[in-house]
């Protein structure tokens, strides 16, 4: 079935939408060796090329995986100094499947990640327009006072940009360490543990548990995946609406 250029490259994981009308009216796209115009459309007899490589054409359904992510192992796609990586931990690719990461967790951090097989819901889950907030499991070292947690909650800028956090509850305190559950909207680098560090709060484990209407299972060990089901990903793509 034919469709729209446009949304053939996004649902492939070249990026939004907009960015892949971007990269036409560039003349970076080729179909069937010529360069592409903006209105075309595609279909799965058509040779789509980006930058000289060859865009394959996605024709199943969305597929959505959960992966309760190790510490120590990278969100890339790329192996670095023999580094587990992500995709190691994913089913074999015997059906081509070309997995997707939704957002990233840094190398020292572990729990929930999304995979997904669909260019254009990845980067639906990540928009900030999409409104998903994320939830995670901290312990940090260090004074928490209510001067702190207001800053947290309020805005605080770092780098040029304003972090915070939608919501902050304290748990356990075990000697100078403590437990908290925090929300945020966004997904920026190493944003947690940024706005811990910015009140003189040192984060020890960090966890992700929750992303929108999806949590971990207790169930899920580390390194497990597990496939979500189609009502899964309707609830993520109807979540705040």
């Amino acid at each position: 079935m034919a469709e729209r250029l446009q949304k053939f490259l996004a649902k492939s994981g070249i990026g939004s939408r907009r960015y892949c009308e971007e990269l036409i009216k560039s003349k970076k796209i080729k179909v069937n060796g010529h360069v592409a115009l903006i209105g075309a459309t595609v279909d799965k007899n058509d040779l789509v090329e980006y930058d000289g490589n060859v865009v394959s054409f996605i024709d199943s359904e969305t597929k959505l995986l959960m992966l309760n992510k190790p510490e120590g192992v990278l969100s890339s796609n790329k192996k670095e100094k023999n580094l587990p990586i992500v995709f190691d931990f994913l089913p074999e690719d015997k059906s081509k499947t070309r997995w997707i990461s939704i957002g990233r967790l840094d190398i020292n951090s572990s729990g929930l990640m999304l995979f997904t097989n669909d260019g254009t819901f990845a980067n639906y889950c990540m928009h900030p327009s999409s409104m998903i907030d994320r939830e995670y499991l901290v312990r940090a070292r260090g004074d928490f006072t209510k001067e702190k947690k207001e800053k947290m909650l309020s805005g605080i800028k770092i780098d040029g940009d304003i972090y915070k956090f939608t919501d902050i509850v304290e748990g356990e305190k075990q000697s100078s360490n403590q437990w908290f559950s925090v929300c945020l909207m966004s997904g920026k680098n190493r944003e947690v543990r940024k706005i811990f560090e910015a009140v003189g709060l040192e984060i020890s484990r960090l966890k992700r548990t929750r992303f929108g209407p999806i949590f971990l299972p207790s169930s899920l060990k580390k390194g497990g995946y597990i496939e979500l089901s189609t009502k899964e990903i309707d609830s993520i793509k109807n979540y705040g609406i």
